[in-house]
């Protein structure tokens, strides 16, 4: 009985609004009839159970009482207007199949649609002014005062939603399209240009801003919050355009600026039916895929269709909360997750054996570069030693392809990291001369908020209260997200045919103080004065600024604009194996300086010191 209690109250408001529209229904054919006929018409006849099921039927199809009063806005007027419309015609029909139209004048017909919407939308919109009205001083007690940076479809999206939630009182647009000056949207005006943001705040006496601008270029949303910066106001954005297409975020959503919003590129395009087509059904292992990159990676690949998905990570905690996303986002999807080493040979061969993967994406490498500079024997056992011992593995097991994610540092190292990274470049290339597997290699910069990376480390050091520790005034590195770069990745592995070392477009370089100065004034702070930046010099290996390709690697566009093709530098088969197995030994023997003579012998370019860099083509300003 208390069930039915509960669910007779849920319903009530409901059956309460049928019950008003069906009457309304009933009023306006009785109207119209009146209208059009001299004589008397009878408050009840036959027709009317058609005019009622009819329009109820059409009504409740059309969806009009998802709808709430509170709410009602123009769609509800104009769904009620659609509802009227067909409503008419499934009157007209039911009538002509009961009586063939008799005694009905046409007249009836053209005016009884009107006539409905004046008495279904009168009321919600009655409704919606006294609850606006009661409630309305309560509210914008609340509400607080809002400026809206961007007049166009997230604009009116945003100010809609504000509107509904009463947080935010919206108190103007403003937009550098000087066509809308002086429009209003939902009853707010649009004041001016984006560059009198400053003014404007103080003469509507603003809040806070609100930036809705999700397809704004890097420069674009640089100067929106340059000028929001300026006016001291504190300030919000909606997500980015490409966030709210894949369904991450929607327009609605306020979120703080990140330095994503500002280094982050443009959007990238991708063959998607190429990248899907290569994935889809397929058996597939990602090595360190835990990390920032791998886990990246398995999310991308997961939701293309993939039979199987394998991920192996030397890390429990990476390990456990990989898995817990993946099943959770992808339940679809055949998941292993295995805790390993992908240097083990035994746990490469038990992992190939279950998983039978015909794609190996190699994401697995150590890459701090401090660190590694006095381990040599661990970079060179995780990143060369463990990428042959993979490699081998997987051609005995006729993998399709391997994809090796490598890195810009590979480029004339100046750092152990680096070598050991250009030696596994070396080792792919090998093997790709005599194996039927594609092997691929893909070599791109940094990314934006990776593990280890600067963006945390000056995330903590802003959070503490500072300083914030950069190496040099005019370090720069490329750098990309975390998404763009496994985009990239997969579009790559589309590419490659067996040998190649591709390179990714990594854009403009950036000055690493540049970016501390906008994390620290993106915290609200002022660098200099609340947050102070020192420079502790140059670390051993650390060069002012890296390169993508070597001299000596002739370089060419590919299909896709963001990816270029390195013509790589000839390797001896022969010669490789022996010096890797000598590595083998050597690690076993914890022999370092062993390990520096082979590294130097097999990456001669290797210098430990700073360095110069070359420019590309992409990289020049052109006039």
């Amino acid at each position: 009985m208390r069930t039915l209690g509960r669910w007779v109250a849920l319903i009530h408001p409901r059956v309460a609004v049928v019950i008003h529209d069906l009457t309304m229904v009933w009023l306006a054919w009785i109207i119209a009839s009146r209208l059009r006929e001299p004589r008397m018409v009878p408050w009840w006849s036959d027709e009317l159970w058609v005019v009622l099921i009819a329009q109820g039927l059409v009504f409740w199809r059309t969806g009009l009482y998802r709808g709430l009063w509170r709410f009602a806005s123009l769609p509800d007027l104009w769904n009620i207007a659609r509802g009227a419309a067909f409503g008419t015609l499934g009157v007209t029909l039911g009538l002509v199949l009961l009586s063939r139209l008799e005694g009905i004048s046409r007249g009836v017909l053209a005016l009884y649609p009107f006539i409905l919407l004046v008495l279904l939308g009168t009321p919600r919109m009655m409704y919606r002014y006294w609850k606006d009205s009661r409630y309305g001083g309560v509210r914008e007690a609340a509400e607080r005062r809002v400026l809206i940076l961007g007049a166009g479809r997230a604009g009116e999206i945003l100010v809609r939603d504000l509107h509904r939630e009463g947080r935010f009182k919206a108190v103007g647009f403003l937009d550098d399209n000087r066509a809308l000056r002086g429009a209003r949207i939902h009853g707010v005006p649009v004041l001016g240009g984006i560059d009198k943001v400053r003014e404007i705040a103080n003469e509507v006496a603003a809040e806070m801003l609100l930036i809705a601008i999700p397809g704004a270029s890097n420069a674009q949303m640089q100067r929106v919050v340059e000028l929001c910066e300026a006016s001291e106001l504190p300030f919000r954005t909606v997500p980015r355009l490409r966030d709210v297409v894949e369904g991450r975020s929607s327009f609605a959503e306020l979120k703080e600026v990140a330095i994503e919003d500002l280094l982050g590129r443009e959007p990238v395009e991708l063959d998607w039916s190429a990248i899907r087509l290569a994935l889809a059904g397929k058996r597939v292992l990602v090595t360190g895929g835990g990390g920032s990159i791998g886990s990246e990676l398995c999310r991308q690949i997961a939701r293309l269709g993939v039979e199987r998905l394998t991920v192996l990570d030397l890390s429990e905690y990476n390990l456990y909360r990989c898995e817990q996303e993946l099943r959770g986002a992808y339940p679809d999807v055949l998941i292993d997750c295995i805790l390993g080493d992908v240097g083990d040979a035994a746990t490469v061969d038990h992992v190939l054996e279950l998983a039978r993967p015909q794609l190996v994406f190699h994401a697995a490498a150590f890459k701090h570069v401090p660190i590694l500079q006095n381990q040599v024997r661990e970079a060179v056992r995780n990143n060369v030693l463990s990428t042959y011992t993979l490699a081998q593995a997987c051609v005995r097991r006729d993998v399709e392809s391997f994809v090796l994610v490598s890195s810009d540092k590979a480029v004339n190292p100046a750092n152990v990291m680096g070598a050991s990274k250009r030696w596994a470049e070396l080792v792919c290339q090998s093997m790709a001369q005599t194996s039927p597997t594609r092997f691929v290699t893909v070599r791109f910069g940094n990314v934006l908020d990776s593990a280890g990376s600067v963006v945390p480390l000056f995330r903590e050091q802003i959070r503490n209260g500072g300083p914030v520790t950069v190496t040099h005034p005019e370090i720069t590195r490329y750098f990309m997200t975390i998404p763009e770069a496994c985009q990239l990745i997969l579009q790559a592995m589309t590419l490659g045919q067996g040998g190649e070392l591709f390179a990714l477009d990594m854009g403009e370089p950036v000055k690493i103080r540049y970016l501390a100065e906008q994390m620290i004034r993106l915290g609200g702070k002022v660098p200099d004065r609340d947050i102070a930046i020192i420079y502790t010099g140059l670390r051993p290996g650390e060069k002012l600024f890296e390169e993508i390709f070597h001299a000596q690697e002739s370089y060419s566009q590919t299909s896709h604009p963001k990816i270029w093709l390195a013509q790589s530098r000839p390797v001896s088969s022969t010669a490789l194996e022996p010096a890797l197995q000598q590595a083998a030994v050597a690690s076993r023997k914890f022999d370092q300086p062993g390990l520096d003579k082979l590294l130097a012998e097999w990456v001669p370019e290797y210098r430990p010191a700073a360095g110069e860099g070359t420019v590309l083509p992409f990289q020049r300003n052109v006039s």
